[in-house]
């Protein structure tokens, strides 16, 4: 119940959050969404229109084939916790800048202490460098890397395509389909 009390607060206080020029423009911060006991967190790079529009991640578009991504392996928004790197809406759709994610990146990592998962699935390659810089997401997708002293407890990182590149990039939808399969085989050997 502690848990579920202090990520409400953080929530609260990224709804409130004026560290930088994103809160002026966007219509609500999305702070994140699901299980505070997940053993899984996924982690996109910024909310789009639809996600600002609602104040909750991942319910355009994109968010439709993450669930059918999350249902081939039998999991559901309720099994997870997701998130995005930064909070509020990059004007235009535009990439965040560095100040940006530096600011977000504090509560996200307060998040990913209080939560504990496993295994930290990172959607993007905007996410996927901020815990690994020096790789490529082509080079990286579907690999499971571990990432010590980064957080309290949390350890593996397995990055992927962001689902809207799979919109975009029809030959990425297979590759992200497999993605998600070694996810699935991961978690079974993870529970073990």
């Amino acid at each position: 119940m502690k848990r579920a009390i202090q990520l409400k607060k953080l929530e609260d206080e990224i709804r409130k959050c004026s560290n930088c020029d994103l809160c002026m423009a966007c219509t609500n911060p999305v702070p994140g969404y699901g299980n505070y006991f997940a053993k899984v967190v996924f982690i996109g790079e910024a909310p789009g229109k639809e996600e600002d529009l609602q104040g909750l991640p991942f319910v355009g578009a994109s968010g439709k084939f993450l669930d059918k991504l999350l249902e081939s392996i039998n999991l559901d928004r309720e099994d997870i916790y997701i998130t995005n790197l930064v909070k509020c809406r990059p004007p235009n759709n535009r990439d965040p800048n560095q100040n940006e994610i530096d600011q977000c990146f504090k509560f996200l990592k307060r998040q990913i202490d209080l939560i504990c998962p496993m295994l930290i699935v990172t959607l993007g390659r905007f996410s996927m460098n901020a815990f690994l810089p020096e790789i490529k997401i082509s080079q990286a997708h579907g690999q499971v890397f571990k990432v010590e002293g980064l957080f309290e407890k949390t350890e593996f990182i397995m990055p992927m395509y962001h689902p809207a590149s799979a919109l975009y990039n029809p030959k990425l939808r297979s590759v992200l389909t497999e993605d998600f399969v070694k996810l699935g085989e991961l978690l079974i050997k993870l529970k073990k």
